[in-house]
């Protein structure tokens, strides 16, 4: 009996070393538990970033010159985000720093000096690429605690944009004065993550253990961005009032 019991015990032990033991990948599972459950240490995530973007010029001149130039259509920006998770927060989620990018630019034809309702054949643009810092405190205790695959956000920091209009393809000029500059201001946004990894756990699992990839989600966001120098009137207003798309990992 007790010859029994002891190789009972060996067989146990030699299963959880086993078990502890597995991984995975393409002929099957080897390695450790932790990256089988993708438990790989987490300290950071990146973002791709799609959306709307009417910079709120009108709003720090006279008149509408960038409804009037370019129209009512939607513009569109494309950007990248990457944040640090320096701290996790028990039962809350990561706090951490966060560094995006984003450009957009819209094209329109210029008007007449002398008739300025009458648009000329010369084509006109202006372009913005918006840097940002803020502070992220993503709240993943739904996720982790509760299996509910949501992950809700905030952020709040500083934007700092450089834009530039163009005329027949060199840099605008008017009144002696080149059209170029820089803008900054308050910027926050609130969003929410979807876990893409419950759609197909084995290849999240995978990418944890070849990658280094903790989650995947799909993400919507409302962000607004007042680029006007505090109210001052020497500054153009090329922040927006928008909403972001976009994929998002943390590794």
């Amino acid at each position: 009996m007790k010859r029994f019991v002891l190789l009972l015990a060996i067989a146990v032990l030699g299963l959880a070393r086993g078990a502890a033991a597995q991984g995975v990948d393409e002929f099957g599972a080897y390695g450790s538990r932790e990256k089988v459950r993708g438990e790989s240490s987490q300290v950071g995530a990146v973002e791709a970033r799609f959306g709307a973007y009417t910079p709120r010029v009108d709003s720090s001149v006279d008149g509408t010159p960038f409804k009037t130039t370019f129209g009512n259509g939607n513009r569109y920006m494309v950007g990248l985000e990457g944040d640090w998770q320096v701290v996790r927060i028990p039962h809350v989620g990561t706090l951490g720093p966060g560094i995006g990018w984003g450009y957009t630019r819209a094209t329109g034809f210029a008007r007449l000096t002398a008739q300025p309702d009458v648009p000329s054949a010369e084509e006109t643009s202006l372009a913005i690429m918006p840097f940002y810092l803020v502070g992220v405190l993503r709240a993943d205790v739904l996720m982790r605690e509760f299996g509910v695959p949501l992950v809700p956000y905030a952020k709040l920091g500083m934007g700092y944009a450089f834009w530039w209009a163009n005329d027949g393809g060199e840099t605008a000029v008017v009144d002696g004065v080149k059209g170029k500059g820089i803008s900054y201001g308050p910027q926050y946004a609130l969003g929410g993550m979807f876990l893409l990894d419950i759609l197909d756990q084995q290849t999240a699992r995978d990418a944890d253990v070849s990658l280094g990839i903790n989650n995947s989600y799909l993400f919507g966001e409302w962000y607004v961005s007042d680029l006007d120098a505090f109210g001052s009137n020497k500054r153009m207003n090329v922040g927006a009032n928008t909403w972001v798309i976009g994929l998002a990992i943390e590794f």
